[in-house]
């Protein structure tokens, strides 16, 4: 495979794409052949734990390469403060743009940019804003609008394409892209479940995905001559929710092709209290209905074969452009979907729906020639993908700020000795509705993972008791022997783990540990010449400037 010198990324993530999902990861009835095409390219990590279970606070880690703790940014809407390092910044030092097409969730500190005088129309300014990207284009894809307002305030590109095309609404993303149409000729909203067998009421070509390929091929042809190499994070809106597809997407998938929940009966007996808060809160209680299940799952899978069939495009552009022999190519998500398993919709929680995810990383390198179609089950986390990235650009990973750890050993055929033993996660629910059912403090509605190839463990503030999964007895964590006497053991061993990885040094990120170390006895030849008793011997050389007549005092 001939490869050029200048090496570019390709940054896909998914929005809410589940790991198991992909006809390459084992779906019996989604097929994928354009990603199973990458993956028989690549190699596919098993066992991929994102940070956080929730949107804002998974990115602003894959953004940071940096745990939930660290960064601060710990759900939805809180900001990323100003003079956080991102993927960006770490990029640039060595030579490499950094752009983005799609969705970031992030929410710029804009008190701490007023503070340093930062101004958004700057570059500076703007990158702090953007998470550390230059934009192409940003759009959410979260143009929602109720009673008390919008949830986003700014400005949809996307609604912008689609009034340019026509569809004449105030808010076309949902009248169109992600809403039917009733027997009445009313509006279907996607938001409404019993709505998501219906073919979305725009032209496939017109929806999100469709749209953002675009914009990901317009990027590409203007920079397939660059001097620079880039990075490139084309963040696709789906498969996440409203789920609505538009035809022929809509009813491709049916009962028949449905994998059965990942659920028992044996979940709800004595359930911990924050299972229980979250399996009964409105999304849980409707993913329970089996007619709501069906429906969106439904639309899930059309929404996942439309993106196999756009990335098909994406892939034949770069092949004919000649770029696929200098891109590494990522396919990543942010998080999964609990699609009704262990009695649960969305995310939140840290059964493997919810918190494992997909990845699949191709180099075109000859390096990477001896591990194509190759899965590794080593345990990696999202902030890897940081550190592999500032790695592949040749670059030293500044292990002072990012706290991952670059794949590219396993993509080049090496073993680590000392990789981890346990992946965390982390959630923060304070500004969810469960805080109040749980009767909990904002400083209290945190969750923490540890997972093993052994054991999936969470720790609950507040008082509350564990969770546990022993995976080698039950590898789909339907059983939690968080109380069971039998597993008390086990219990501390994973609260052993957990305080291991608490005790990081994660807030010394000024100084590498290289430069800490040269600093060593240092200041003792600067002048600060502690512990000395008496002149004369080896210590004299360190007085050199204190020694000699006295000048003269004032009067």
């Amino acid at each position: 495979m001939a490869h050029k010198a200048k090496k570019n990324i390709l940054f896909l993530m998914f929005d809410q794409l589940r790991y198991d999902y992909l006809s390459c990861l084992g779906h019996p009835h989604l097929d994928t052949p354009n990603l199973d095409w990458l993956a028989s390219q690549s190699v596919t990590f098993s066992n991929c734990f994102v940070q956080s279970p929730v949107c804002g606070a998974s990115r602003m880690s894959f953004y940071t390469g940096r745990y939930v703790s660290s960064h601060g940014a710990s759900w939805n809407g809180i900001p990323l403060k100003v003079g956080e390092v991102t993927l960006g910044d770490h990029l640039r030092d060595g030579g490499c743009d950094a752009y983005l097409i799609g969705k970031t969730h992030m929410r710029a500190d804009a008190k701490g940019m007023a503070r340093f005088g930062l101004a958004p129309d700057s570059v500076i300014g703007a990158r702090v804003a953007e998470c550390g990207f230059d934009i192409w284009v940003r759009d959410d894809g979260l143009w929602g609008q109720g009673p008390d307002g919008e949830y986003d305030e700014k400005d949809s590109p996307y609604n912008q394409y689609l009034k340019s095309k026509g569809y004449e609404s105030e808010n076309p993303w949902h009248e169109f892209a992600n809403a039917g149409i009733d027997k009445d000729g009313n509006i279907a909203s996607g938001w409404i479940y019993g709505n998501s067998d219906l073919p979305a009421n725009i032209k496939e070509e017109d929806s999100e995905t469709p749209w953002l390929t675009r914009e990901a091929i317009n990027f590409l042809e203007d920079k397939k001559d660059a001097d620079r190499p880039w990075m490139c994070h084309v963040s696709y809106i789906k498969p996440h929710w409203p789920y609505i597809v538009p035809a022929p997407y809509h009813n491709m998938y049916g009962p028949d092709s449905f994998i059965a929940p990942i659920r028992s009966d044996d979940e709800k007996i004595d359930p911990n209290p924050v299972y229980a808060a979250f399996s009964g809160n409105v999304i849980g209680t409707a993913f329970q209905d089996d007619t709501v299940r069906e429906k969106v799952l439904g639309a899930y899978m059309g929404l996942i074969k439309q993106i196999d069939d756009q990335m098909g495009v994406l892939f034949d552009y770069l092949k004919s452009s000649g770029q696929m022999e200098d891109t590494m190519i990522v396919i990543t998500s942010d998080h999964g979907d609990y699609l009704g398993d262990h009695w649960l919709g969305e995310k939140d929680l840290f059964h493997d729906p919810s918190v494992k995810v997909p990845l699949i990383i191709y180099d075109p390198s000859p390096e990477a020639d001896s591990t194509r179609g190759q899965t590794c089950d080593a345990l990696v986390e999202s902030i890897d993908l940081a550190a592999t990235f500032t790695d592949y650009t040749a670059q030293t990973v500044p292990d002072e700020w990012l706290e991952g750890r670059s794949l590219m050993p396993f993509i080049h055929g090496e073993d680590p000795a000392d990789w981890r033993d346990f992946a965390v996660s982390e959630y923060d629910y304070s500004m969810s509705p469960m805080a109040n059912k749980l009767q909990v403090s904002a400083k209290d509605a945190r969750l923490f993972m540890v997972a093993s190839k052994k054991w999936k463990f969470m720790h609950a503030e507040g008082g509350f008791p564990p969770m546990l999964f022993d995976l080698e007895k039950d590898p789909h964590e339907l059983r939690d022997v968080g109380r069971d006497p039998d597993y008390k053991q086990a219990v501390q061993d994973c609260y052993d783990m957990l305080q291991s990885w608490a005790l990081r040094c994660g807030q010394r990120t000024t100084l590498s540990d290289q430069e800490l170390e040269d600093k060593r006895g240092k200041s003792r030849r600067r002048g600060i010449v502690l512990g000395v008793t008496e002149a004369g011997g080896q210590v004299d050389e360190l007085l050199v400037k204190y020694k000699g007549k006295s000048g003269k005092r004032p009067m």
